[in-house]
């Protein structure tokens, strides 16, 4: 596997752990001194909160995952083009 293919393989694994917040949210009763989930919160919020600090604050939902995925989406499709 070349460069290309492991930069493509690690935004398709962080688009994974996003999409896994994103579910984690969803479910009540989260335990966020569990060891995952702290795991998890750690390493996706300093990506999601810059974006989510830019899109308006009055929408009552949090697109920020949404935008960063498709941002690594058409990243990737890029990298794909251009290599």
């Amino acid at each position: 596997m070349n460069i290309l293919g492991l930069l493509l393989l690690a935004l398709n694994i962080y688009s994974l752990i996003i999409l896994a917040r994103v579910l984690m949210s969803w479910v009540p009763n989260v335990d966020y001194s569990n060891p995952l989930i702290k795991l998890l919160l750690d390493i996706t919020e300093p990506v999601l909160r810059p974006v989510r600090e830019m899109l308006p604050k009055n929408t009552g939902l949090d697109l920020s995952p949404m935008v960063v995925m498709l941002g690594i989406y058409v990243f990737s499709m890029i990298l794909r083009s251009v290599f």
